[in-house]
């Protein structure tokens, strides 16, 4: 494998993913250089404040709204992880063009501050949501892509379009990744934190959204990291996607009956209430299956399953927590 000589901008790098991409890049003496730019609306100072003293690292309080503003930061920059989106999948459905705005528009800024800054390698973080419903069938790359449910999968679908458009036109080289649910430290959002956070105000009931039968992969960001990095070294091609999952699964009541077992509860002394339906809200896909053959042929390897990723997370979760950082 090549050494990663690599100039690196992080389109929301002090987010949960983005913040394990720059430990990840600064842990590597090729690396020459790393910068954050993030407005900070969900990203936090503190998962980045450990490279504060690193020559190496650059944080840039930016909108990616502002294409002068992000261009001028990306100068000099010669690779691009995008990560700046809306990170609350279920937040439109009260505020239905989150995902335009806080999706769409900013990966169209991103590959047009590329072009005008020169920068020549995108690296994205799409999602399962650009399949759609396929119910228990499992998703490949090489298939058609479904008909998404979710302004969130339309926005990740409007960008990887956006992305490999760009690439042929611009001479630009791109990966999109479609990634299951992503979990670890400092994670705000999602069916994990939900339930640890719920259980910490009440430890006696639990809500959950659904029957409880939802099933998906759920996939540590640590895996997510490597995935990505291993398809910018190993890869040639102008523009490819990739499916990132753990390639097993998990229900929505075995995770609370994990949540229960992280916060040292009783076994049975919670009491699971459901809101009913097959699905947490309208837009969520209740069963995704994705198919990880083609991250695999090129030398990626998953190193925990679901129920390590989501109890590793959970736990991580309360000590932060506990220790008032969330």
């Amino acid at each position: 494998m090549p050494p990663l000589r690599v100039t690196c901008f992080v389109a929301g790098g002090a987010g949960f993913i983005g913040s394990h991409f720059v430990d990840r890049l600064l842990a590597d003496a090729q690396v020459e250089r790393v910068t954050v730019f993030d407005n900070m609306s969900s990203g936090r100072e503190w998962h980045f404040a450990g490279h504060v003293g690193d020559g190496r690292f650059t944080f840039v309080r930016g909108d990616v709204e502002d294409l002068d503003a992000l261009t001028a930061a990306m100068r000099g920059h010669e690779t691009v992880i995008h990560l700046a989106s809306n990170p609350d999948i279920a937040k439109a459905q009260v505020e239905p063009t989150t995902d335009f705005d806080q999706g769409t528009l900013l990966t169209q800024n991103v590959v047009e501050a590329m072009r005008r800054s020169g920068a020549k390698t995108i690296l994205y973080a799409s999602g399962s949501g650009v399949y759609g419903d396929l119910g228990d069938a499992e998703a490949s790359e090489r298939d058609a892509v479904g008909l998404p449910i979710s302004t969130y999968g339309a926005s990740k679908l409007a960008g990887e379009s956006l992305i490999s458009a760009y690439c042929y036109m611009f001479d630009l080289r791109g990966r999109s990744f479609r990634f299951g649910n992503v979990v670890g430290a400092r994670q705000t959002h999602g069916v994990g934190y939900d339930f640890v956070k719920r259980l910490l105000a009440d430890p006696t009931r639990l809500d959950i959204l659904g029957d409880g039968r939802q099933s998906k992969s759920y996939i540590h960001v640590d895996d997510v990291v490597e995935a990505v990095l291993t398809a910018y070294r190993q890869e040639e091609k102008s523009y490819e996607v990739y499916n990132v999952a753990t390639g097993d699964y998990i229900s929505v009541t075995e995770i609370a009956q994990l949540a229960v077992e992280v916060l040292g509860l009783a076994p049975g002394s919670v009491q699971f209430r459901y809101g009913g339906g097959d699905r947490g809200w309208k837009g969520d896909v209740p069963v995704v299956r994705l198919a990880t053959e083609r991250i695999r042929a090129i030398g990626w390897r998953c190193r925990r399953s679901t129920r390590e990723a989501l109890h590793a997370s959970m736990r991580s979760m309360l000590a932060d927590i506990r220790a008032n950082l969330m």
